[in-house]
């Protein structure tokens, strides 16, 4: 029965990965070096809803496979880091156990990490590797809005999946 068990799981992370690489690739906002997207809308969908390593893996492979489609392939080695330690952070801020709600303090806490860990992430991985610190630093303020609005509309969707479907917790992984 575990066995079946972790392979849902696995099942379920797949298919959560492919969901990060649409929402980076739907809707796509071009800035000086590379583009705004939705991603942190599905990472932390995936962070409240089906715990750390699902968040890390599926956001870390969804963004940099979303860049490697994209012809950002410089991008794919950052983008695997700062999404998937964001999702990986996230869900251990928001972490539940059984039926307790999330309270206020752990979902802002979550909003802070993830808006800290996506601007300044890219901020000092993209200085050292592909821009330089004055053309990163341009980049902050569109980082920070993206992974804001990130936190607002995932976990508005995680709440909505919970509610809808309660089982859906028994898949935190």
């Amino acid at each position: 029965m575990q066995e079946n068990k972790n392979a849902l799981k696995v099942a379920v992370v797949a298919v959560l990965t492919a969901v990060v690489v649409v929402f980076t690739m739907m809707v796509r906002i071009p800035t000086a070096k590379g583009y705004l997207n939705l991603c942190d809308v599905a990472i932390c969908f995936i962070a409240f809803t089906f715990g750390p390593w699902s968040a890390f893996i599926a956001a870390g492979l969804g963004t940099a496979l979303a860049d490697l489609i994209s012809g950002y392939a410089q991008w794919a080695p950052i983008s695997f880091i700062v999404h998937g330690v964001e999702g990986l952070l996230v869900a251990l801020i928001v972490r539940q156990k059984g039926d307790e709600t999330i309270s206020a303090i752990k979902k802002i806490a979550a909003g802070i990490v993830c808006v800290t860990t996506v601007s300044m992430g890219y901020f000092i991985l993209s200085a050292i590797f592909i821009s330089g610190f004055s053309v990163a630093a341009a980049e902050i303020p569109g980082n920070i809005a993206q992974s804001g609005v990130g936190v607002v509309l995932g976990l508005a969707v995680a709440t909505a999946v919970k509610r809808a479907y309660p089982p859906v917790r028994t898949l935190a992984w």
